[in-house]
């Protein structure tokens, strides 16, 4: 009997569905005498566009022509291995929808909550630690399952942990800016958290928590920025992809004329961009692991945190896409909040920045850019990516355990 469908996802499902056929194109595109072949224009007839990629495919056609086999050996052999990788990755879609795993750890109890914002109490004692995720996800990738909780770890190590879930936006919400998070939602979160605090942010928390700490330093005696980006322009690639994301802005507008927010499935086309083939090649992966592992459930519970977004109120949205990325606001010290100049160097605490060494979310020189500049900064390069040096496997040693130290010597 077939398990029943539990998911609907990965959103956008029909994105990577297609995404996975624009790579059969692509590579089938290059075969000799196929039919669509000679209906691109010329600068295309050529794929693979690389000339290393140019360069393979003779190779390989000049070794079969050695050993007397026509073209068509070459384009059968591309056909067959393509068949054979979506046949996985649909195998992988398929496990993924009909896993059994839920997730079923209860929410921590809030000290403080403001319209669908709560501060969730994960107890301990010794000094307080308060995390400030990003504004596009859920906050729970810091809880997310028994064994990879960032949140009910570090009570065990002597620290009263605070998590601020920001929840979904309202029709309040929808009309906020940069400012109303920081210098109203957060800044009263600070005002009703034991301190003062070690305020630790997360990705985009990250750039939220250092505009508080700057307005409010009584209320906080550290600061901890965790896979933060600040340069958007850094790195070869980094002018090119911020300004690409700058761009979709105006076709995003009528997104989110109807709403007042970005949503949900054009923010998860905006992350499957950055690695349009990595997808599928996840998914044809976990296809091959055994469905009762943690392995397989930890893949799981990270693709329903993913898939479980929040829309972006469009007035962040647009400081975001065009102030950050476009303008690169906060590199280039041009980033106000409540017409306070936010900048590093302007906070005088001790300060933590975890860096992971293999993050595509936020490149490394984005995230070294700020740290750089922090007075008192001790600087982690964590060995993981984006998502994994916070719940991945590794996550204990490859930052947990780093940051606790730091927060011992404080």
């Amino acid at each position: 009997m077939t398990a029943p469908l539990r998911r609907r996802g990965p959103r956008p499902l029909p994105l990577h569905l297609g995404l996975a056929g624009m790579r059969a194109l692509a590579a089938t595109s290059s075969l000799p005498g196929t039919p669509w072949q000679s209906a691109l224009p010329s600068s295309n007839a050529g794929w693979p566009i690389s000339k290393a990629g140019r360069k393979e495919r003779e190779r390989i056609l000049a070794a079969l022509a050695a050993a007397g086999h026509g073209p068509d050996v070459f384009g059968a052999a591309v056909l067959t291995r393509l068949a054979r990788a979506d046949r996985a990755m649909i195998a992988g879609l398929a496990a993924y929808r009909r896993h059994p795993w839920q997730r079923q750890a209860p929410d921590p109890p809030a000290i403080w909550a403001e319209g669908g914002s709560r501060l969730l109490d994960f107890g301990g004692e010794g000094p307080t630690v308060l995390f400030v995720p990003s504004l596009v996800n859920r906050a729970y990738v810091l809880d997310l399952t028994p064994a990879r909780s960032f949140m009910r770890w570090l009570p065990g190590q002597g620290f009263r942990t605070l998590l601020l879930d920001w929840g979904w936006p309202a029709e309040a919400e929808r009309g906020f800016t940069l400012t109303d998070y920081v210098a109203g939602r957060l800044e009263r979160a600070l005002a009703a958290a034991p301190g003062p605090v070690v305020l630790s942010g997360y990705c985009m928390g990250g750039l939220l928590a250092l505009a508080a700490a700057l307005r409010r330093p009584d209320r906080v005696r550290a600061l901890a920025l965790l896979a933060t980006p600040w340069d958007f322009h850094a790195g070869p690639d980094g002018p090119r992809r911020a300004r690409t994301a700058a761009a979709l802005l105006p076709g995003l507008e009528t997104m989110m004329e109807p709403t007042g927010a970005l949503p949900v499935d054009a923010i998860q086309s905006l992350f499957a961009l950055l690695d349009p083939f990595g997808i599928a090649q996840k998914f044809r992966a976990f296809a091959r692991l055994d469905p009762g592992s943690e392995r397989a459930e930890l893949f799981v519970a990270l693709e329903d945190w993913l898939n479980d977004g929040i829309p972006l109120p469009a007035p962040v949205a647009r400081q975001c896409l065009a102030g950050w990325y476009g303008r690169n606001e906060p590199g280039r010290l041009a980033w106000r909040v409540a017409g306070q100049v936010v900048d590093p160097a302007a906070w005088e605490g001790p300060a933590f920045a975890g860096i992971p060494e293999r993050d595509r979310i936020v490149p490394p020189a984005s995230a070294h850019a700020a740290a750089t500049r922090l007075r008192q900064g001790a600087t982690h390069v964590a060995a993981g990516g984006h998502i994994g040096m916070v719940a991945g496997t590794g996550a204990e040693r490859a930052l947990w355990q780093p940051f606790a130290a730091w927060l011992r010597r404080l």
